[in-house]
């Protein structure tokens, strides 16, 4: 247990920071589920509306520290990638 009302306040923030950061990474892995759900039912054009809502999402995560920024680029980058690949084949 923290001593000081500085180390308290510490713990306070950091515990909220915690629940916060575990929401937004919620978040991203039904985003990327719904996504990846609309690529495999072959539905391209709510794909493409889909993929707007993962690049904002990973964006935000990404801004605020939840998830690496080369990570989130990463992703952008792997999802577009299939994307085009399955609307080549249609």
């Amino acid at each position: 247990m923290p001593n000081t009302k500085t180390a308290k306040k510490a713990l306070r923030q950091n515990l909220k920071r915690k629940a916060r950061n575990l929401v937004k990474r919620k978040q991203i892995k039904v985003v990327l589920k719904g996504y990846k759900r609309l690529m495999e039912s072959a539905d391209l054009e709510r794909a493409k509306e889909q993929l707007k809502v993962v690049y904002k999402t990973l964006d935000k995560a990404a801004k605020t520290k939840v998830i690496a920024k080369n990570k989130a680029s990463r992703l952008k980058s792997k999802l577009a990638k299939r994307l085009g690949k399955i609307e080549s084949r249609s």
